[in-house]
């Protein structure tokens, strides 16, 4: 890894895995739509020898989430489940990637993290993919855009569309909690962006 100081961007990959995408209690397939557009900026960002940080969600079986949230025991350390899937994984050996695991919603309580971004001060960009929108995208983006404030550290949180998705249950609609996630993350400023770069809300 390079001196942290070098970076210009950083890429935030949240929850790629296995246990949220392709098998387990909470896992939905159709989160697999955003792998292109992860895979594209995965690409980019390897080119640019920028930044890459991956989140991967690990448990232990006395996680206290799981008492909150019900029977949800998911992604458990040391299992297939808390794996980044197969698609992504080869880019989590470059150079430029560094991976993290946490056992809350929020990559934001994760210590090495804070100091990583308090050490890279000099990236202004931060785009974000990865699962899900209402829940660990949601809980990492607020968290880290008031942490930079308390840095007074100005920077860009670009949370791409196209390369997020949550999941669909009979008691969670996709788009119902997508769009009110979106509405949080417009009230803190974040952009939220596609492909071609069209901004739907932000500055």
């Amino acid at each position: 890894m390079k001196n942290l100081k070098v970076y210009k961007k950083c890429l935030i990959v949240v929850d790629m895995v296995n246990g949220f995408v392709k098998e387990g209690v909470l896992h939905d397939e159709e989160i697999m739509n955003a792998v292109p557009r992860q895979i594209e900026l995965l690409e980019e960002y390897k080119k640019e020898e920028e930044l890459v940080i991956f989140i991967r969600d690990v448990h232990h079986k006395n996680s206290i989430e799981f008492k909150r949230f019900g029977d949800t025991t998911h992604c458990l350390e040391d299992t297939h489940e808390a794996e980044i899937i197969d698609e992504l994984l080869p880019y989590t050996k470059e150079d430029n990637s560094l991976i993290f695991t946490k056992n809350c919603t929020s990559y934001m309580m994760i210590p090495e993290l804070k100091n990583i971004l308090v050490e890279a001060n000099n990236i202004k960009i931060y785009d974000v993919v990865g699962c899900c929108t209402d829940i660990c995208i949601v809980n990492g983006v607020l968290p880290m855009m008031n942490f930079f404030d308390q840095l007074d550290r100005e920077v860009e949180v670009r949370v791409h569309e196209d390369g997020i998705e949550t999941y669909h249950s009979p008691l969670h609609d996709r788009e119902q909690y997508s769009n009110a996630a979106y509405l949080l993350l417009e009230q803190q400023g974040a952009k939220k962006v596609r492909k071609k770069g069209e901004m739907k809300y932000g500055k």
